[in-house]
């Protein structure tokens, strides 16, 4: 009589749920294969830990029970992903239930995973349900005795501890992810809920997380309005696709950012990143808001997406690219930045001359906040100090840009659109700096969001995203949660009253620091000046310069008066948005300041005379400049430069003028050198006055030995005379009181040129008979000479030039008077140029000057420079820095 052969099944292991219980599932055919779960028949696994059900009242958290883990574990590792075969013994009546035994293999000759599991004593055999005269199921019984004679998991020493301590709730998300810095840690696939979402135990602490996978979105299974579960196209495939891959598998996981109670990050399978695969398999998309934070090749998901679309797999099927109507010839070019518009844009001049406005790709500049109800009334918008990050934006892209020349890649057009015209949106790059990233990575602009179908997007859309997370998460610029930096600025432009307040603290700060704002005409500029926080028109003294076309009401434009465009675009060239230096010596019947203005040094009332751009104006006369422009004037006249392209010589008879200033003067006096600032700038002794300071300052000192101050008699104010005692050797100076800083003052030892912090306990009432005297330290500055740009060398140049003068009798001659005295320094002994000598030893670098008396001074200084450049000597050790003007942000990546 024959016996009936048990029924044996194949599948492939999709899942262990424990150590004695599988899910299996067939071969996929046109969508994903039915599943069956069996369980191992004959032995009981330990129970594994479940977390609390949120949804279900009254639900706990379970423990594991000892070696619950280790027993998955083992079915984990040897089945998962594998071919077996399973032998059904008997189903429970009423469940899906199939009980039996696995072999690891494609034949019952295979591994037998029950004896395998007792073995290594991870469970325990069901002996009540054994038959005797089963050899295979009274196997089990010898192998589960064996177990326990050894010691065998659970029934070795100290099984009880082989427990896990599972975190199934994280409670501090952000910190969580931020603690693992962007490491790959190990993990476990538990569950994947879609395509695109994932859950995990994080190894080897065991912490329970779900995941989004960062960049991307896979179709979803969502609820229709009867609570039915509904998926979206190709949602059950990409979900499939994901499970074979990735369930239940080893992974790595790269946690980089957070959503809710979800982590956002990347799962990286030994055969890649699951999140490329989906994509480039149609069954995903790029999505921007979690693209910022991709840490393992955002271009490599972009890419595949690509790869995709064009083969319109999937999701992709019915995809239309987006066209684009740039002409190749203008795709790419170079030009020089001549102006900042606001946060977003920049004014480049190309190689032809001509001008192009372009706008900074995908990038949005700081926006105005509606603050109607703290605005005063009939206050005129002024979007550049009014909102907020709207000046840092602009002044960030202005130093680093202004006159610099940069790469401009255009990425799309924008269309005109609600009134707004065209926009050439572009990637502006300088040094290899893309300059929309730098700009949003230090919270200075974000990012535009697009829809998804729109590729019309930077072509660096993903670092700029990257950027932009970077700076959410430091807190910077708008992402603040401090408050906004507020410019409050004074525009006294064509305010009479207002401009006669500011006149007298701008003629007496001489050279004042500026900002050019706006250039109305060649020589009407628009003036920022921070030290006084205004805003003013300026108008350069000596000169009579033509008038460019400018608007005038109704819309109508005036006509240019010859060679008016040529001012207006040479002084814009030269100066638009450059930070400048001017003296002021007097204002209009309109409220406009008139003075000298200087850029790099240069003169821009000459330089417009030079270049026939202007003609000398006879209130020169009472310049410093006069000789000089009357010599540019002549020079442009017999070069027939622009103004005077149709000059004629008067060949009549005139006086001749004569510049008796064209050779050098030199007048030596010698000098001790008591203090060396930081800019170059020294204050020095006339040996001369030696005697007549010694006397005065015993004097002094007598005087207030024998009639001491009372304490908290004298109320210093700034500006003030007055006696100081130097904590240094406790004696009295004379000193000028400058600033006040919460009852600390700043005075400057007039005598010497030292300045020092002290109480007002310190400071007393100068008796009158020493306020004669003129100070005795003198302010000079090294002529034709410069301090290098990197904050190292520009401290050791200070230090060497501080060895070199400080407390020593030196010969000074004072070459030129430029809003202070710039002079040249020799040693008495050897009369050798201490400038020169710096130079020639690599520590200061030329300032080029540009008056015919300094030319053979600046040759010979040129020539120290050629040396110390010949012999790497200092700052030059790594070349010639001079010759690379693209620097750079301040950002890496």
């Amino acid at each position: 009589m024959s016996t009936a052969q048990p029924a044996v099944q194949r599948g492939i292991v999709k899942q262990a749920l424990s150590g004695d219980a599988v899910v299996i599932r067939g071969q996929p055919q046109g969508g994903p294969p039915p599943e069956k779960t069996i369980c191992l028949s004959n032995i009981t696994a330990p129970r594994m830990a479940r977390r609390p059900n949120p949804n279900m009242e009254g639900s706990v958290e379970t423990k594991d029970e000892p070696f619950a883990w280790e027993a998955r574990e083992f079915l984990r590792k040897k089945l998962i992903g594998k071919e077996i075969v399973f032998v059904k013994e008997y189903e429970v009546p009423g469940t899906k239930r199939l009980y039996g035994i696995i072999y690891a293999g494609k034949d019952t000759n295979a591994e037998n995973i029950t004896e395998s599991m007792v073995s290594e004593g991870l469970v325990e055999v069901r002996r009540g349900g054994l038959k005797p005269d089963d050899v295979n199921q009274q196997r089990l019984i010898q192998l589960e005795e064996e177990a326990k004679s050894q010691g065998k998991g659970r029934w070795g020493e100290g099984a009880s501890k082989h427990v896990r301590d599972i975190t199934w709730v994280i409670e501090n998300p952000r910190n969580f992810v931020d603690s693992f810095h962007n490491k790959p840690i190990d993990a476990v696939i538990e569950h994947v809920r879609d395509g695109c979402t994932v859950r995990a135990f994080l190894l080897p602490k065991m912490d329970y997380v779900t995941i989004l996978l960062s960049g991307i979105k896979a179709p979803m299974f969502k609820q229709d309005d009867k609570g039915d579960q509904v998926s979206e196209p190709f949602a059950e495939e990409a979900k499939f696709y994901t499970e074979v891959r990735l369930l239940q598998r080893d992974v790595k996981v790269i946690l980089e950012s957070v959503s809710n109670q979800n982590l956002i990050g990347t799962v990286l399978h030994p055969n890649g990143n699951i999140a490329e695969l989906l994509l480039r398999e149609g069954f995903a998309r790029c999505v921007d808001w979690s693209m910022g934070v991709v840490s393992q090749g955002a271009d490599k998901l972009r890419a595949a997406e690509r790869e995709a679309k064009d083969k319109k797999k999937r999701i992709w099927k019915e995809y239309t690219p987006s066209s684009s109507s740039i002409d190749i010839k203008d795709k790419a070019f170079q030009g020089k930045v001549v102006e900042i518009v606001n946060g977003d844009a920049l004014v480049v001049k190309m190689g032809d001359g001509k001008s192009k406005k372009v706008f900074l790709s995908s990038v949005r500049p700081p926006r105005a906040v509606d603050n109607t109800e703290n605005q005063a009334p009939n206050k005129r918008m002024r979007p550049l100090y009014d909102i907020p990050y709207m000046y840092e934006a602009r002044e960030f892209l202005r130093t680093k840009l202004i006159g610099k020349k940069v790469n401009v890649k255009v990425d799309y057009i924008q269309p005109a659109n609600q009134g707004f015209p065209e926009k050439t949106c572009c990637t502006v790059t300088i040094g290899g700096v893309n300059v929309g990233e730098a700009l949003v990575g230090k919270g200075l602009a974000k990012v535009i969001r697009y829809r998804q179908d729109d590729d019309q997007r930077s072509s660096h859309y993903d670092e700029l995203l990257a950027a932009e997370a970077r700076a959410e998460k430091k807190l910077v610029g708008i992402h603040s949660k401090k408050e906004a930096p507020i410019h409050r600025v004074a525009d006294v432009s064509g305010d009479i009253a207002k401009s006669k307040q500011f006149l007298p603290f701008l003629q007496r700060a001489g050279r004042s620091e500026a900002l050019v704002e706006f250039i109305a005409s060649g020589s009407r500029l628009r003036l920022y000046i921070p030290r006084e926080t205004c805003l003013v028109t300026f108008l350069l003294s000596g000169i009579s310069c033509p008038r460019g076309a400018r608007p005038l009401p109704g819309g109508e434009t005036s006509k240019s008066e010859p060679y008016g465009d040529e001012a207006l675009a040479f002084t814009k060239e030269m100066c638009l948005q450059r930070e400048v230096e001017v003296t002021v010596e007097a204002m209009d019947k309109g409220g406009n300041f008139i003075g000298w203005l200087f850029v790099d040094n240069v003169n821009l009332s000459l330089a417009l005379v030079e270049e026939g751009l202007a003609k000398v104006h006879f209130t020169a006369e009472r310049s410093n400049f006069y000789k000089q422009m009357l010599n540019a004037e002549e020079n442009a006249k017999k070069k027939k430069l622009n103004l005077w392209k149709d000059y004629v010589e008067d060949t009549s008879v005139h006086e001749e003028i004569v510049d008796d200033k064209t050779e050098r003067e030199v007048n030596y006096r010698n000098v001790v050198v008591t203090e060396v600032n930081e800019d170059l700038s020294f204050f020095a002794q006339y040996v001369d006055n030696g005697p007549q300071l010694e006397k005065l300052m015993e004097q002094l000192r007598t005087e207030m030995e024998s009639n001491p101050p009372l304490p908290g008699a004298y109320s210093p104010k700034k500006g003030d005379l007055c006696a100081a005692k130097f904590s240094q050797d406790g004696q009295w100076y004379r000193a000028k009181v400058e600033k006040n800083e919460k009852g600390k003052f700043t005075v400057l030892f007039i005598d010497y040129g030292n300045r020092e912090k002290t109480a007002s306990t310190e400071l007393a009432t100068l008796p009158a008979s020493y306020q004669t005297l003129p100070a005795q330290a003198t302010e000079f500055t090294l002529a034709c000479s410069a301090l290098p740009p990197d904050e190292d060398a520009k401290q050791d140049a200070l230090d060497q030039f501080y060895d070199s003068v400080v407390n020593k009798e030196l010969k000074l001659n004072i070459e030129y008077r430029s809003g202070g005295n710039y002079v040249v320094l020799l040693y008495p002994d050897t009369d050798q140029d201490v400038a020169q000598g710096l130079i020639s030893d690599g520590y200061l670098i030329v300032e080029k000057r540009r008056e015919k008396k300094l030319a053979k001074l600046v040759s010979d200084y040129q020539k120290a420079q050629e040396k110390a450049k010949a012999g790497r000597l200092n700052l030059w050790r790594y070349g010639d820095f001079t010759e690379d003007d693209a620097k750079e942000f301040g950002y890496k990546k």
